[in-house]
């Protein structure tokens, strides 16, 4: 966690890649106990452990995505980036996955795919290569 001058944090994680991108993995995420064996040693953060109105910055192999949460207690988001989401589109994530069936549900894991379903379809995202944690006391707004 980084904290400025002016009071707000933020969270940073990046990819190293902890075994989501490598073969090996890769094999053994193909079955649920594997997914799971390689999730655990995955950096990431849960939607739930997120406050109210929290924004999130990240960085996908191929797009920056700006995510707002508006309650971590609901999986509905804001977001904006990519062809899919030129302008902010509500949209529900879904969590973490390596773009195959099994899902990691509410959770963005670093090395992973994130997905979203909102009125044009599903979008799974490149994978996450960095993910930034704003606190809402570090959004812009009434002082």
């Amino acid at each position: 966690m980084t904290r400025y001058a002016d009071g707000h944090s933020v969270a940073h994680l990046t990819v190293a890649p902890t075994g989501a991108d490598d073969r090996g993995s890769r094999v053994r995420g193909c079955t649920l106990d594997g997914f799971a064996e390689v999730v655990a040693r995955t950096d990431g953060i849960a939607l739930g452990e997120l406050a109210p109105i929290t924004a999130l910055r990240v960085q996908t192999a191929n797009t920056l995505y700006e995510i707002t949460v508006p309650r971590s207690s609901c999986a509905t988001v804001l977001v904006r980036g990519g062809r899919f989401f030129p302008r902010a589109t509500e949209a529900r994530f879904g969590g973490s996955s390596f773009g195959g069936s099994c899902l990691k549900l509410d959770w963005f894991g670093v090395g992973l795919h994130m997905e979203f379903h909102y009125d044009g379809g599903w979008v799974v995202t490149s994978p996450i290569r960095s993910l930034t944690v704003l606190e809402a006391s570090s959004l812009p707004g009434p002082v």
